[in-house]
Formats: C-alpha cells, sequence, structure tokens
C-alpha cells in the first residue's frame, strides 16, 4: 500500500530518545516490568513486545546497566550487543516493583497524544473513496428501493453522519452493518496502540474492533504486509507502535451506557480503556435501538452535540486533566422509535443525512420472498405466495415487513422437519405457520 507522504513523516520511528516525544519513564518502566515476568530477555525480544527501534531500547537499556539496574545475563556470538540478553539486578528488581505499582500495562510503547492527533486528521481529513458502486455492492443482498445507496453514500464517503429510521423489521440495522462491513474492506488505517497523557496510559487497541489489514496486493516499495506476516514495522521505515488495521466499526444496542462514553479507570492495571468513540475513529460507530439505551437520549445527543459539530472530544482523567481527541467517524443512529419524539431539531440539522426505511410493496415482498425461498431449499408456489397475500395481508390490513417472508419460510422449514415430510408451500402450511408468528394486539 502506497502511504502519502504527509502520514509517511508522521509515522518515522523514533531513533532516540529524544524522539520518543513520550517521558523516558514510560518506556523504561516497560522494560522493567517485562524484565520482571520474563527474567532473561533479549534485544530482539524486547522490540517485538515494545515495537521500538533496536537502537532506541539499546540506549535505554545501557542507561540502565550504567545506573547498575540491569546486567547482561548472555552474549550472543559475533553480533555485538544485538546478541546480548539482559536481566534484572537486585536493584533492579525493587525498580521493576516500583514499576508494577504504578501500572500493570505491558505491551507496545505508548505514542503522545500531540501525534496521535495529528495522524488520525491526516487520515481522515480526505473522503474514503467510496463509489456509488461500492456502496451498491455491500447492499446487494437486500431487496431495497431503487437508488436507495444515493440516500447514505454520501454520508459513508464522507464519513460524517447517518440516522436510519423507519418501522421494525425492515433492515435498517442490517444496512449498517454491511456498510461497517464496506469501510472494513475500504483503505485501511493506522491506529496506535496505546496513548499517553500526563503519565497516564490510554488502552486504544480493542481486538475485537481493531482487525489487523491483510494486503494481497503484491508490494514493491515494501509499504504492505502479507497475509501471515509480521506486523509493519521498523523495517518498512513506519514507527512500530502503529499498525495497520481495518476501519474499527463499533456496534452497541440498548446496553449503552454514559460510562462506555468516557475514559473508563481500571484500578488493578492502573490503564485506562478508550471510551467507544475513540476505539471507533477512522471507521463507524452504529448506534443500534436508539431510544432504547440505558440512558435518555436527550443525555446522549447532549453528550456529543459539540463533537459532532466541531470534530473534538473532550475526555476528562481521574485528575481533572481535559483531554482533546479528534472525533473521526462515521456515527450511524438506527431507530425504530419516531424521531420527533427522541431529538429535536437543532440535533437533527448536525446529522448529514436522514433516511426512512420502510416495508415493502408487493412487488419487493414477492422478491424477498423468493430469495428466502432459495436460500432455505423451499420450492416456491405461486398459488401459494398469493394466498398468503391475500389471507394474511390484503385480508386483514397487516403491513408488510421486510423481515417477514424469512421468518414465514423458516417457520415452515421447522414444522416440514419436525413433521418428517419433504419441505414445501401449501395454504395449509403458511396459515399454520403465521398463526404462530403473528402475534394481533
Amino acid at each position: 500500500m502506497q502511504i502519502p507522504e504527509k502520514i509517511r513523516k508522521l509515522l518515522i520511528p523514533p531513533a532516540s530518545v529524544d524522539e520518543l516525544k513520550i517521558p523516558l519513564a514510560l518506556p523504561t518502566d516497560l522494560v522493567f516490568r517485562v524484565l520482571f515476568r520474563e527474567g532473561i530477555v533479549n534485544l530482539a525480544r524486547f522490540v517485538e513486545v515494545l515495537k521500538l527501534h533496536t537502537q532506541l531500547l539499546d540506549e535505554i537499556l545501557v542507561h540502565l546497566q550504567r545506573e547498575h539496574l540491569v546486567e547482561i545475563s548472555k552474549a550472543g556470538a559475533g553480533i555485538g550487543r544485538l546478541g546480548y540478553s539482559y536481566s534484572l539486578t537486585d536493584a533492579g528488581m525493587g525498580r521493576a516493583r516500583d514499576a508494577l505499582e504504578r501500572s500493570q500495562y505491558i505491551g507496545p510503547t505508548p505514542v503522545d497524544l500531540n501525534t496521535y492527533r495529528d495522524v488520525i486528521i491526516a487520515q481522515t481529513e480526505k473522503r474514503l473513496e467510496v463509489t456509488p458502486q461500492n456502496v451498491k455492492d455491500a447492499l446487494q443482498t437486500l431487496v431495497l428501493p431503487e437508488n436507495f445507496h444515493r440516500r447514505i453514500g454520501p454520508a459513508v464517503s464522507s464519513g460524517s453522519s447517518l440516522f436510519l429510521y423507519g418501522p421494525p423489521g425492515n433492515g435498517k440495522t442490517t444496512v449498517a452493518q454491511l456498510i461497517g462491513e464496506m469501510l472494513g474492506h475500504a483503505e485501511p488505517i493506522y491506529l496506535p496502540y496505546s496513548l499517553t497523557v500526563g503519565g497516564q496510559i490510554i488502552q486504544i487497541r480493542d481486538p475485537l474492533v481493531h482487525i489487523p489489514w491483510q494486503d494481497t496486493t503484491p508490494s514493491t516499495n515494501g509499504d504492505s504486509a502479507k497475509p501471515g506476516s509480521k506486523p509493519l514495522g521498523i523495517k518498512n521505515k513506519i514507527d512500530g507502535r502503529w499498525a495497520l488495521f481495518q476501519r474499527p466499526a463499533v456496534m452497541v444496542g440498548g446496553e449503552l451506557i454514559m460510562d462506555s462514553l468516557d475514559l473508563r479507570y481500571e484500578p488493578i492495571a492502573k490503564i485506562y480503556e478508550a471510551p467507544l468513540q475513540l476505539k471507533a475513529n477512522g471507521g463507524m460507530f452504529l448506534i443500534d435501538d436508539f431510544g432504547r439505551q440505558q440512558i435518555s437520549p436527550h443525555e446522549l445527543l447532549n453528550r456529543w452535540i459539540v463533537p459532532l459539530e466541531s470534530g473534538i472530544d473532550f475526555l476528562r482523567l481521574q485528575s481533572g486533566q481535559t483531554l482533546e481527541m479528534p472525533f473521526r467517524q462515521l456515527i450511524v443512529f438506527c431507530t425504530n422509535l419516531d424521531p420527533s419524539d427522541l431529538v429535536d431539531g437543532a440535533f437533527l440539522r448536525r446529522i448529514q443525512m436522514k433516511v426512512e426505511v420502510l416495508g415493502p410493496d408487493e412487488k419487493k415482498y414477492f422478491q424477498i420472498f423468493v430469495g428466502a425461498c432459495q436460500a432455505y431449499n423451499v420450492p416456491f408456489d405461486k398459488e401459494s405466495f398469493m394466498y398468503l397475500l391475500k389471507s394474511w395481508y390484503r385480508d386483514t390490513d397487516r403491513v408488510m415487513q421486510s423481515v417477514h417472508p424469512r421468518d414465514i419460510v423458516k417457520t415452515i422449514v421447522s414444522i416440514c422437519q419436525y413433521e418428517s415430510i419433504a419441505v414445501r408451500l401449501s395454504p395449509e402450511l403458511i396459515d399454520e405457520a403465521c398463526q404462530s408468528y403473528f402475534v394481533d394486539l
């Protein structure tokens, strides 16, 4: 992958302590913790865990040797200091315990907040290369109104905001999830493993959200990693504290609470976990079933009304220090409720695209039903389908939902399997399935 020069300059690996832009105590504490946990550690292992250049780590280890805090336990043959293995001295053991008292964090060396801001902004200041065909391909499994992609594509490519609303069962969540998958296969993004502010460590990477980018295209400039290869890092002239990921997609529903949007301090590990919107930077944040969260819509909207407009979020450490963070992601709200009951006009004005997702008409319903039959290997029968339309929709004035065909066909399959009969459509089976599926309140 060709890395833009502006981003490459920001990701040049620090070759010395002075270029780290973070207090020396942080990587030094990491060295102590690794040695305390593993006993004897060679330079290659330090590079693997801390993601720092060998020259920089050697500089730190030389300093610790002079302070009689670490010692050489084993020297490799013929490769100089690169072959040395280190262990803690008695004095170093005490310093390692002090380091563990400050934090339990062992992992890649954190990056400074200013660099994080610069790199995220540099990667999100231009529109994503998302074409109409990309969006249509992403939604091809759904039966949607003609040119539906034009209603959501501009919000996706600009990475701003999208409000999907309408009656339940018509694919709002599925549309958002498919868009998230599409972004995951679009242009990847460099993200750090962790940040540091005021001597505190903020864990950014979440294995459930941040999926390493696997580039299968041939590379002639050494910028891309092939599947199964080591993460991009020093050998590729990129700071190893950053890795290339798929665009993240964070999805939450009714379980969302206000604490999830603030820095969360872990008292045992003594580090902060990044809030959900920070993990979603550069990708998508989907709030499903909006209006049914444990926090009220007004609380959530008041929390985000400034970030949505300014692209900046404000977080606070336990010390009271306020941090200014980039807020650069596609925010998607999905709701079955009436938007006018949830939000006011001031908030809706800050959401770029508002899209109503309605139920299908009879023609679209037919397409969905035929597709469901194909998916579950049920022979389609037109007479049975027309019976379904007349008896369970036209005669009852029932509103069609896109989810109905799949659920009705699945229920018919279950009935046939239970009775050990061939799977088929018939008016009798449709009646039995619909009687157990529909509930008229």
